[in-house]
C-alpha cells in the first residue's frame, strides 16, 4: 500500500479523520499459548454448536476444553487478552463452572483421572503428554465386582482344571510378536491373567475408539468369582503387560508342538516366512504376497546366507518377514501341515540352478504375510482343523 503524502494527511484531516500507525501486536510465547488454546475452543464451539461441558459422559477433549474454559473466564489477564477474539462471546459465560463436584479441578487432575499425564500445570500448555494406557488396563483390571451368576460358570473353571492336569488342554505363553492379536480374544475363551485364570463370557458390539479403532466391552468372568467389562484392548494391553500371562488351548488342541519352555528346554523350532528379491518376472509381478514357508531348528539368517546360490531360495536373496519361535515341535510334521494346509497357493515355477539343471521349489506360496500369522495362531490354538485356505479371496474360511 502507498505511503499517505502531506497533502492526503491534511485532506483527511480537513474531513475529521485521525491517522495513526497502527502496531503489529506482539504477545509473549505465555500469552501466544493462551490465544492457541482459546482458538482450539473456539473451533470446538464452530464444529459442535455447543460449548464444552463437564462430566463423565463426554469425551476428554470437550472435558478438558470446558476447564481451560472456566479458567480463562476466571483470569483477568486472559479476559483481558481474549475479549478482541471472543466473537462467539464465550468469556461471557458463568465465572467459575468448575465448581460443581465432579469436576472441580484443573486441566493436570483431569488427565491424570482420565489416565493420561501432563509435564505441565499451565492450562494453556499441554505438551510433553504421555499416555499411561497400561496403567489404565491395570486399573480396569483391578475394579471388579462379584459375580452374582458365577454358580453358572463354576463348572467352567472346574473343567478347565481338570483338562490342565490331564493335559487335555494345555496353557501357552503369550508373545506380541508371534502374532496374537485383539481379535483373538474371543468370547468362550480362557486365559491366565495375574495368576487368575479367566472366560470372556461376552464380547460386546464393536465401537469405534478415539483413535479410529476398533474396540468392543467384554464381560469377563473370573475364577475367584468376581467379574469386569473391561475393554477389548484394555484387556489385550493388560496380557501384553503380564510377561506371566498364558492362553488356554481348547481340548483339540493336540500334541503337534509346545510354545511353552519347560525349565532347561531348548527351543526347537522356527516357523520363518521370507521374501525373495529375485528379478524374475512372476516373482517380481507378485513379490507382496510371494512368500517361502518353512521350518528350521537353527538360525534363520544362516540359513539363508546363501540364498542366491541355492535354487530353493530361486537363486537370489531374500529378507525375513516373520518367525515364530517354538518349543517341543516336531518340525517336519509342521511344515509338511502348513504346506499341505495353503497347497492351493504353492506357487508353480521353474529356476536353473548354478549348473543349468531347472528346479523347481516347493515351498513359496502366494499367500499374504497376514494370513500365514492367522494360521500359524490357530495352529497354536488347535483349530486350524476348522479352517482351510481359499485363494479365491486369499482368506481363511472355516472348512
Amino acid at each position: 500500500m502507498a505511503e499517505l503524502t502531506k497533502e492526503d494527511d491534511a485532506l483527511l484531516a480537513e474531513l475529521g479523520v485521525e491517522i495513526g500507525i497502527k502496531k503489529l501486536a506482539k504477545h509473549t510465547p505465555r500469552e501466544e499459548r493462551i490465544i492457541a488454546g482459546f482458538e482450539e475452543i473456539q473451533r470446538f464451539v464452530k464444529e459442535h454448536e455447543a460449548t464444552p461441558r463437564h462430566g463423565e459422559d463426554h469425551d476428554i477433549f470437550e472435558r478438558l476444553y470446558a476447564v481451560r474454559l472456566d479458567r480463562m473466564r476466571e483470569l483477568e489477564e486472559c479476559r483481558t487478552l481474549l475479549k478482541p477474539l471472543d466473537h462467539q462471546e464465550l468469556l461471557s459465560g458463568a465465572e467459575i463452572s468448575v465448581s460443581a463436584q465432579q469436576d472441580e479441578m484443573n486441566d493436570e487432575a483431569l488427565l491424570a483421572e482420565l489416565g493420561v499425564e501432563a509435564k505441565t500445570a499451565d492450562v494453556t500448555e499441554l505438551r510433553h503428554v504421555r499416555s499411561t494406557a497400561e496403567k489404565r488396563a491395570a486399573e480396569e483390571i483391578a475394579n471388579r465386582e462379584r459375580c452374582e451368576d458365577f454358580e453358572k460358570f463354576k463348572p467352567l473353571f472346574e473343567q478347565v482344571k481338570h483338562d490342565l492336569d490331564t493335559t487335555v488342554r494345555v496353557s501357552r505363553v503369550i508373545r506380541k510378536d508371534a502374532g496374537f492379536l485383539k481379535t483373538d480374544i474371543k468370547e468362550g475363551e480362557f486365559f491366565i491373567l495375574g495368576g487368575q485364570t479367566l472366560y470372556i463370557a461376552d464380547v460386546g458390539e464393536l465401537i469405534k475408539a478415539p483413535n479410529g479403532q476398533t474396540d468392543a466391552r467384554l464381560r469377563v468372568i473370573y475364577s475367584n468369582g468376581t467379574e469386569s467389562n473391561i475393554l477389548l484392548r484394555s484387556l489385550q494391553r493388560a496380557i501384553y503387560k503380564d510377561e506371566t500371562s498364558r492362553r488356554i488351548t481348547e481340548p483339540t488342541a493336540g500334541p503337534l508342538f509346545s510354545d511353552v519352555s519347560d525349565e532347561d528346554d531348548l527351543a526347537s523350532g522356527i516357523i520363518y516366512v521370507l521374501r525373495s528379491k529375485s528379478d524374475h518376472p512372476v516373482v517380481a509381478e507378485n513379490r507382496e504376497v510371494l512368500h517361502k514357508i518353512g521350518v528350521t531348528g537353527g538360525d534363520v539368517k544362516h540359513r539363508i546366507a546363501n540364498a542366491k546360490l541355492d535354487p530353493t531360495f530361486l537363486m537370489a536373496d531374500v529378507e525375513i518377514v516373520a518367525t515364530y519361535e517354538l518349543f517341543n515341535i516336531n518340525r517336519t510334521k509342521l511344515e509338511n501341515l502348513i504346506h499341505r494346509f495353503f497347497d492351493t497357493a504353492r506357487m508353480d515355477i521353474e529356476i536353473m540352478d548354478r549348473f543349468g539343471k531347472p528346479v523347481v521349489p516347493r515351498e513359496w506360496f502366494l499367500v499374504p504375510v497376514f494370513v500365514i500369522d492367522e494360521a500359524v495362531e490357530k495352529i497354536k490354538n488347535g483349530t486350524i482343523g476348522n479352517f482351510k485356505f481359499e485363494i479365491k479371496t486369499a482368506s481363511l474360511i472355516e472348512a
